[in-house]
């Protein structure tokens, strides 16, 4: 059998280059916005145990043409060089992708977080971020991390807290990262916020009969049959609001220890406290275990969704694929050798840099709430419920002055008299950001018959996004 030997970064790089190919840049133009700026790695050491323990981290800068430059910090043994620069990249992409006015950036931490305990992740993460502040690598107005791979808000607490300490006299200190928690700065729906975009998405996705067609789905997303690798934060969500909410059957878990299917249907939350209680999905009485969990991505099913690592789906696999519908909740799921496979297959991808663009989506929100220094709908939501309640009790007079005898329904009244929640705005925001980047892909995919799929569209639309702020530049 042949080894997968596509790198991530090589398929990013790609994908861009096939998209770039089919549009008419500047001289040089494609050479700069595919170039990674900068990259710096930074080595400190820590007194635990005893002994001095030496941890290598990296942040990379992929792009200013806006700033701040914006991406997520994760804690892993894989991490490297390479893999930063190709997600900065990406998020630069992303980010252009949904219109959210930053750059791309990206950092890690050669750790594995499980090894430590609470107290010894804390001293680690906050000499980080004391490295990372020397060289401007945080700051509210230049480089702004956020959760990723083995982090989340507690370690953005931690990075938050530094980083003022550092910087007493900066009002916005809150705004160095996102993603905290929401009694540290935090903003509601930020953690369900990467889930909540890959629900929107298939939502959006399942609104258009043409781009349905493509996929050979019909009908709606309730009764589909969903696989889920990966039932971390981001599959955790996905899976459930699509089980819950949308009536979609979850009919597969792949986990690291194995994988659990059922036809009839997963239940998410018992899944996940089975996990939380055993490390893993083996034992787990409401599905029948495997335990090659990979082997499962093959499995027929609906949608596939990839919410894990990168590079599970590649050029040996691909041709097994066994699904309509892929939509990349994870970075960089399927390599480039592998997209051309399934795209020859008929597989229709809903790409990375759109898929699980909603925690950068919230997290703009939230930078925005921490440099206003106000939550989201505190001035306008009683005077929404005020307005309401005046047409309200219009209409009831008039139909007791009629004598119609007519009566709002109790459910219908309660919820109109109800002014948004910063959560509720929060959601309004993501789906309406969802929406629209949809309709830039669409757009371009069915329009231009050089465009050949869904990912080309998205980066085509980025890097025109990206190249105009360029030429606005002077450059």
């Amino acid at each position: 059998m042949s080894v997968n030997t596509t790198s991530f970064r090589d398929s990013v790089d790609r994908m861009f280059t096939h998209a770039a190919g089919l549009m008419s840049l500047a001289p040089g133009l494609e050479e700069k916005i595919r170039v990674c700026n900068s990259t710096y790695t930074v080595r400190f050491g820590v007194r635990l145990r005893g002994q001095i323990h030496t941890f290598t981290g990296y942040r990379s800068v992929h792009s200013e043409h806006m700033e701040p430059v914006k991406g997520g910090i994760r804690y892993s043994l894989d991490v490297n060089q390479d893999e930063v620069e190709a997600l900065a990249a990406l998020m630069t992409y992303k980010c252009a992708l949904v219109e959210v006015p930053f750059g791309g950036s990206k950092g890690g931490l050669c750790i594995d977080p499980r090894a430590w305990n609470e107290d010894e992740l804390e001293r680690i993460t906050r000499r980080f971020t004391y490295e990372l502040s020397r060289r401007n690598l945080i700051s509210p107005s230049q480089n702004v991390p956020a959760p990723d791979m083995g982090t989340g808000e507690r370690e953005m607490a931690w990075m938050a807290d530094a980083y003022k300490r550092l910087h007493p006299d900066d009002i916005n200190a809150k705004a160095c990262v996102t993603g905290k928690p929401r009694t540290a700065g935090g903003i509601d729906g930020r953690v369900e916020a990467t889930g909540r975009g890959v629900q929107y998405a298939l939502r959006e996705f399942f609104r258009h009969d043409d781009v349905m067609k493509q996929a050979g789905l019909t009908g709606v997303l309730a009764g589909k049959r969903v696989i889920v690798q990966g039932l971390g934060n981001v599959g955790y969500h996905a899976a459930q609001f699509l089980s819950v909410e949308d009536k979609c059957l979850i009919t597969g878990v792949i986990e690291r220890d194995g994988a659990i299917t059922n036809p009839q249907g997963i239940n998410i939350d018992a899944l996940r406290g089975h996990i939380r209680a055993t490390g893993g999905v083996k034992g787990f009485i409401g599905g029948d275990y495997h335990e090659n969990g990979l082997a499962m991505l093959e499995q027929e099913c609906d949608i596939l969704i990839p919410a894990a690592v990168e590079s599970v789906i590649h050029a040996d696999n691909a041709e097994r694929i066994n699904c309509k519908l892929i939509i990349e909740a994870a970075n960089g799921p399927v390599t480039a050798d592998a997209d051309a496979i399934l795209r020859r297959k008929g597989i229709v991808i809903i790409p990375d840099m759109y898929a699980n663009a909603g925690g950068v989506t919230v997290s703009y929100f939230e930078w925005v709430k921490n440099l206003s220094q106000i939550s989201l709908g505190r001035l306008e939501r009683r005077h929404e419920e005020a307005r309401a309640r005046m047409i309200v009790e219009e209409l009831e007079r008039l139909s007791a002055d009629t004598g119609l005898n007519w009566t709002l329904s109790k459910g219908f009244k309660e919820a109109f008299l109800t002014g948004a929640d910063e959560l509720e705005l929060v959601r309004s925001g993501l789906d309406d950001t969802m929406r629209e980047s949809f309709k830039k892909m669409k757009e371009v995919w069915i329009s231009n018959p050089k465009v050949e799929d869904m990912r080309t569209a998205a980066y085509v639309v980025a890097i025109r996004r990206i190249s105009n702020v360029y030429n606005s530049l002077g450059l």
